[in-house]
Formats: structure tokens, C-alpha cells, sequence
């Protein structure tokens, strides 16, 4: 053992004597072939003037940013789908390894950083926005790095009564959303954004640009829903406008402890997955003060979109959830664009054409974590809940009911497997401000513990977990690949993807046998053939 010890300190100590000249290397010969194809100012280095600001541009997890964070050795912004081929043939040739970004909202943020000690590259989308809806079609083309915010307006801006079935954070890059599935406030409505999908182009590992025709269902099968990054590069998307009402009801309805929380949520639990399709609420759950003292309570919050107007909104309550009590005045009649923003968390001042400008509603340092809810959890649960949440500074969780739509899509259709039978859907976020390892350490340990506590009320064998809220607590690969890759895979594999972890390997081992395309939670290849 402590010659293995002895062993693999040399070999740290060596990587680390080669790093500036391996850097070096990377820099030179990759920019040397990508200048075949003559683009300036779309490479990067660590000393250009705007590395990190480009870097930075659309990191959604402050953590995954700090100054001990691993950072690329470069970073292209290809301009078309053809730079984007070079830039894979090229890494390809020289075994440079790729990480592929397109809106920069992976939780823990793989697409621009590494929790391993490999050099990368990082190649950055955010140049390929364009967006071409078809009304006469009835879908909507869109490259990788657009937001869906960005959709949404432009598909407002031609039609007041067609949307997408797509995110709740508006500034999620499109490319990477749909691969993870992509829910949002109409997913009871009509599914998934992956349940959407009509077709994409990706960019192989040979570097040629395939639709659905071509690269075959299999595929198009695991890269929408199968999470990002183990099979292409997503270059865009073809996706289904919905029929929306030109009027939506949405609403935010508090609730603290002292005003019934626990029992409203408890019903909650029942009824919100029967709903009627149209009819969206979920559930933010936070520490807050009483009445402006600095004494603590939980607040509930009722988050919710409703196709349609609200008098019939308040008879489907009355029917469904009176424990609720909500009022008229409670409710806000809207353009569905103006409530993409209400559900995203904008104030009303802020006007729609914000969209445009692809930027979050926050910014924050957070852990996060996921959970699937199939019994509805007791009281003495929910208490156990209340008293961790009061010992935590910024902790949220976010309930997301399921039903509906959702229950009609079979396990398989997807990769996605998460479906009938669930209730709904747990978040779990925790925030903090001093961007210390001391405070990120305290935090962590906070979310863990919570995570553990709740395993007696969620999903089991699998404890399933939304690849979109990607998790490294649930296992790394080796992304070397391997035997231990594969091993360490299944992990994780069967919580985010259940049986369909499987199939994914199998058209994942036929369809880039070299893995080219890897990252520290990517679907591995088979370890025989």
C-alpha cells in the first residue's frame, strides 16, 4: 500500500511539474489547427484580456466559479456549425480533451469546469442563437446557445396562442435543457421539452453533422432526455409550439406555519398531481421572519400558472384544494409571455423584452439536490423538515407536482423514466454568500444531512434523481474510461435514468465507441465488446 501511495504522489507530482507545458502545448497546437479556418477573436487563452469575463459570462453557480475552481485551457466560440466540426475533428486529432457549453446551467458545472485533474477545453455555444419559428410547420428551430427565454419571446412575437413546453429559468441555454428533459409549468399540460422534441443536429465525434434521419432514432432517442454531453454536440433543436390561451391566470399565495402551513401541504400532497391539466402549482418552502421580527417560521408559497381565465381557475380550487383559500384578488390575469416571467421570478416592473437579454434572475453560490415523491409524507415528516430547514441560513426547497400528462408517458418513451405513479418532484437548494471552502464545507454538510433524513420518504431502489439537477454526491466516472468508469456509472445511472440506464450504455458503445465524448457523469461504453 505504501508503495501504491509513493507511486501515485510521483505521478501527481510529475502532472503538476508538466501542467504549464502541457497548457502551453494545448494552447498552441489546438489554435494552430482551428486557424485553418480563419476566425478571429474566437480563442481564448488564460491570458487574453477577457477570458474570464467570457468564462464567466453565463455561469449560473457562483461555486463553480471561484478563483480555486479548475479552469479550460482555452475557450473557442465557434460561430457556426461548421467551426464547431473543425474544433471536434481538431481535438479529436490531438487528443485534446472537449467540454461543450451552451447556456452554462449545469449545477455543478461540468460544461466549463472539471472536478478531475484532466486539461480541457471548453467550447462555448452562446454565439449560436438563432431561432426560426414556423407557424405554418407548427415548430420552432433553435440553436444550442439560445436561451429559452429567448425562444419564448420569439415565438410570442409571431403567435399569442402558440408556446413551448419548456424550462422555468429563463436563461437555461437550449442545447443542454432538452438533453436532461426539460420540465416546466405546462409539463402536466404537455410533457416534457424532451417529449417535444421533432428533431436536432448534432456534430459526431468524426466531426459530421447528423439530424434525426441520420443519426438514427437510438440516438435521437438518448440525447433527448439522456443528459448532455455523451454523444455529440447538440448544435440545435427542432421543437412542437403547444396551443396556449391568449389569457393565463397565474398566482403567489404565502402561507406560514402560523397560518396552517403544514396541514395545506399535506392536502397539497393529494390533490396537486389530480389537478386538471391546465391548472400548475408548486411549492417553494423557506425559512422566513414573523412579521418583520427576528423570529423565525416557515413560509409556503403556492406558485402557479393556469391555462386560462380566472373564474374558471377559482372553480377548479373550490372543487380541488378550498384549504388553499385563494381569493380572486390573489389571482393576476396575463399574456402567457408575461407569465413566463412571473414564474421565473421577475418583478411585474420588468418588461418581457428582458427575455432578450438572457440573463438570470439570480446569481448565487449553491448545492443542490433532487428527490422523487411517490407516497405523500406524514406530518411528523414535514415537522422533522421544519426543524432542519430553521437550523440552515438561505435553504429552499422547491416541490413540483407531476400528473397529468405525465403520467400518461410511458417510462420508455424518454430516457426520462420519471413518471407515472409520481407525485412530485423535490429540490433542494442551498445558497450561501461568503464564497469561502470553510462556508461551502458548512453547507454542503447541511444539504447531506437533509438529503439523508428524507431518504425514508422518497422514491427507493432506485432513490431517483433529475439528471438536470446534476448531482456529484451520487458518483464520478472515471472519465478515462474503463471497467471502474462503468462500475462507477451504474451509481448514478439508474437513479437519474432507471431501466433505461441500459440502453443508453448500449447506443452510447455503438455510437461513439472511443468516447470521445465524456465528462465526470457522461453515459459510459461497455467495458467489454
Amino acid at each position: 500500500m505504501a508503495s501504491f501511495l509513493h507511486s501515485r504522489f510521483l505521478e501527481l507530482l510529475l502532472l503538476l511539474s508538466l501542467t504549464p507545458f502541457l497548457s502551453a502545448n494545448i494552447q498552441e497546437t489546438f489554435h494552430q489547427c482551428l486557424s485553418t479556418i480563419q476566425i478571429p477573436n474566437t480563442f481564448f487563452t488564460p491570458n487574453s484580456p477577457n477570458f474570464t469575463q467570457i468564462l464567466n459570462s453565463t455561469a449560473e453557480n457562483l461555486r463553480c466559479i471561484t478563483p480555486s475552481s479548475p479552469k479550460p485551457q482555452a475557450i473557442f466560440t465557434p460561430l457556426n456549425e461548421n467551426h464547431i466540426q473543425t474544433a471536434v475533428i481538431c481535438a479529436k486529432k490531438l487528443g485534446i480533451h472537449l467540454r461543450f457549453r451552451s447556456g452554462g446551467h449545469d449545477y455543478e458545472g461540468i460544461s466549463y469546469t472539471s472536478a478531475t485533474n484532466l486539461p480541457f477545453v471548453v467550447i462555448d455555444l452562446s454565439k449560436l442563437r438563432a431561432i426560426n419559428v414556423d407557424l405554418a410547420d407548427n415548430s420552432v428551430w433553435v440553436e444550442a446557445g439560445a436561451t429559452v427565454g429567448e425562444v419564448y419571446y420569439r415565438v410570442a412575437e409571431k403567435s399569442k396562442t402558440h408556446g413551448i413546453a419548456a424550462g422555468l429559468c429563463t436563461s437555461l441555454g437550449v442545447g443542454g435543457h432538452i438533453t436532461g428533459g426539460a420540465y416546466g409549468s405546462m409539463m402536466r399540460k404537455f410533457g416534457l421539452g424532451a417529449d417535444n422534441a421533432l428533431d436536432a443536429k448534432i456534430v459526431n465525434a468524426d466531426g459530421k453533422i447528423l439530424d434525426r434521419k441520420s443519426m438514427g432514432e437510438d440516438v435521437f432517442w438518448a440525447i433527448s432526455g439522456g443528459g448532455g454531453g455523451s454523444y455529440g454536440v447538440i448544435v440545435s433543436w427542432k421543437l412542437r409550439l403547444v396551443p396556449v390561451p391568449a389569457t393565463v391566470t397565474v398566482f403567489n399565495v404565502p402561507r406560514t406555519l402560523e397560518q396552517g402551513a403544514t396541514k395545506i401541504l399535506l392536502k397539497w400532497q393529494h390533490v396537486a398531481p389530480k389537478f386538471d391539466d391546465d391548472l400548475f402549482i408548486r411549492v417553494f418552502i423557506q425559512p422566513s421572519n414573523v412579521n418583520g421580527t427576528t423570529k423565525r417560521t416557515i413560509s409556503t408559497t403556492y406558485n402557479a400558472l393556469f391555462l386560462g381565465g380566472v373564474d374558471r381557475l377559482m372553480e377548479i380550487m373550490k372543487q380541488s384544494f378550498p384549504e388553499l383559500g385563494l381569493k380572486k384578488d390573489d389571482c393576476i390575469e396575463m399574456s402567457w409571455l408575461e407569465s413566463i416571467m412571473f414564474i421565473a421570478g421577475f418583478p411585474q416592473t420588468v418588461p418581457t423584452t428582458f427575455l432578450l437579454s438572457a440573463k438570470p434572475a439570480f446569481l448565487n453560490y449553491f448545492k443542490a439536490k433532487s428527490d422523487f415523491v411517490k407516497t405523500p409524507i406524514p406530518e411528523t415528516g414535514l415537522n422533522g423538515i421544519w426543524k432542519r430547514l430553521l437550523k440552515e441560513e438561505i435553504p429552499l426547497m422547491i416541490w413540483n407536482p407531476y400528473g397529468g400528462m405525465m403520467g400518461r408517458i410511458p417510462e420508455s418513451s424518454t430516457p426520462f423514466p420519471h413518471r407515472n405513479g409520481v407525485l412530485y418532484k423535490i429540490q433542494y437548494v442551498n445558497s450561501w454568500v461568503v464564497p469561502d471552502d470553510k462556508a461551502m464545507k458548512k453547507h454542503y454538510k447541511w444539504i447531506r444531512k437533509l438529503y439523508k433524513y428524507m431518504g425514508q420518504y422518497v422514491s427507493m431502489n432506485p432513490r431517483e434523481a433529475y439528471v438536470n439537477y446534476r448531482d456529484l454526491d451520487l458518483g464520478m466516472n472515471d472519465i478515462n474510461g474503463g471497467n471502474t468508469s462503468f462500475v462507477k456509472a451504474s451509481s448514478w445511472g439508474r437513479r437519474y435514468f432507471k431501466d433505461n440506464f441500459m440502453r443508453l450504455v448500449k447506443i452510447k458503445t455503438e455510437f461513439d465507441p472511443d468516447n470521445f465524448f465524456r465528462h465526470e457523469q457522461s453515459i459510459p461504453i461497455f467495458p467489454w465488446k
